[in-house]
């Protein structure tokens, strides 16, 4: 297969004309998995689990029609990895601290996410790192070592869907699920030069699944190519959904916004900006110092949230960690009641704003990459001031790779289809991220 195969609908074209076997794929997915140098990107495997499931897939029979002509869903025989906060049956679930693993024991029954996949043929390659808790976007750990980026050792991935990124990156995964709560998807796609897909608040269901923040925890995958999302996207889809809608207009934050961006950062904004014209969208401007307060309110929710989940366990989380959600248990019921408020004034405005301009653009993270053993103990506060006004707003948004890190791409709550639709237009104006090594079937 040629390098820009490694993609859903490369993958699946082979498997429909029968080039390749579900099997074939599992194990050139197992050969290349933890090729990071920390070793990492799995917290969980079991490979002969991973084989049975792929001659499991295997022998679902033959149909005709569906989108690939063979009968199956989009996802069937695809190697996918899950980050390591959605219960596997048998498997231990850790959420990136190994006394959560230890306590926990092993997985009863299957997450509602690992059940769909199952189900639709998927073929599970193992579950991913994160930072603790999901609680990070630096792809940082302690208990199981930072994840560096497959081929660039001297980099972190992002998270907290650390594993996720490096699971596609290093080709062990056709695309890779994990969750973004305040830019756990988002960061880690930008920073790894991937595409990045995370769905509206409320898709999908998080039977199984830890929570970090209810009020911001969203499902979504990481993958190579941004035709792909559509297929993607609908693994978390309602039952019914609106029909999609054409973007004649998209805004960026004007140049003040940016006074911390690196400028390789600004000049992908700008390429960005020409490919969204050169589709025939009309660009606007618009002032977003309002945006500064998001971080303010987020954050103690976020903290709030997060205490509660994890009450009576806080002696288990390294020290960081441990503030954070002693801070969270110290907020007053009438503090959190007024953040309650504001965070709703905060996404009426943004409602108000996708109204009027249907399209949202602009970076990522600020920033091309995140050295390896450097000092991010500011990291997280200049990475989240991008992240957190869609956080708060609770919107679909698809992370544009890019020359140098990415763009976030933002629809209005619930427009996840068309927002999907139009980064899978824009995504055949170019090529997917190539694949480093051969693929020989």
């Amino acid at each position: 297969m040629t390098d820009t195969s490694w993609t859903i609908r490369g993958l699946r074209k082979a498997l429909a004309a029968e080039a390749v076997r579900p099997v074939d794929l599992a194990e050139m997915a197992l050969a290349r998995a933890n090729g990071n140098q920390s070793r990492n990107t799995y917290l969980w495997q079991n490979p002969a689990w991973t084989l049975a499931e792929a001659a499991r897939a295997g022998a679902m029979p033959r149909g005709e029609g569906g989108p690939f002509g063979d009968g199956r869903g989009t996802l069937w025989g695809l190697p996918i990895s899950v980050k390591d906060c959605f219960d596997l049956a048998g498997a231990p679930t850790s959420c990136g601290v190994r006394a959560y693993r230890e306590l926990s024991g092993l997985a009863t029954r299957d997450s509602w996410l690992v059940e769909r996949l199952r189900a639709a043929g998927a073929v599970i390659i193992g579950k991913t790192h994160l930072h603790p808790l999901a609680y990070g976007i630096t792809g940082e750990n302690p208990n199981f070592g930072d994840c560096l980026q497959p081929g660039n050792e001297s980099a972190l991935t992002g998270g907290s869907s650390s594993g996720a990124a490096a699971s596609v990156l290093e080709g062990s995964a056709a695309a890779a699920l994990g969750t973004d709560t305040g830019g756990s998807i988002r960061a880690p796609a930008a920073l790894c030069g991937l595409a990045g897909y995370r769905a509206s608040l409320g898709r999908g269901n998080w039977q199984g699944g830890a929570h970090l923040a209810q009020s911001f925890d969203t499902m979504g995958w990481i993958f190579r190519d941004l035709q792909d999302a559509p297929l993607l996207a609908s693994l978390f889809a309602p039952a019914e959904t609106a029909s999609t809608r054409a973007f004649t207009r998209f805004a960026v934050p004007d140049e003040s916004f940016y006074h911390d961006c690196e400028a390789e950062i600004l000049a992908s904004l700008h390429a960005a900006i020409s490919e969204l014209e050169a589709l025939g969208l009309r660009a606007a401007r618009i002032d977003a110092k309002w945006w500064e307060e998001a971080f303010d309110i987020y954050a103690p929710i976020q903290a709030w949230e997060a205490a509660r989940i994890h009450a009576g366990r806080f002696d288990l989380y390294e020290p960081s960690l441990r503030e954070r959600l002693e801070w969270g248990a110290r907020i007053t019921p009438a503090e959190i009641s007024a953040l309650r408020q504001r965070h709703a004034e905060f996404t009426a405005r943004m409602d108000e704003l996708f109204a009027a301009q249907g399209l949202l653009l602009m970076p990522a993270v600020p920033v091309a990459r995140l050295a390896a053993g450097a000092d991010h103990s500011k990291t997280r506060v200049r990475l989240l001031r991008y992240t957190t006004p869609f956080s708060m707003a609770g919107v679909p948004v698809v992370t544009l790779p890019c020359a140098a890190g990415g763009m976030q791409l933002a629809a209005a709550r619930g427009c996840d289809e068309s927002l999907v639709e139009f980064a899978a237009r824009l995504g055949a104006r170019r090529k997917p991220a190539a694949f480093k090594q051969e693929d020989h079937f």
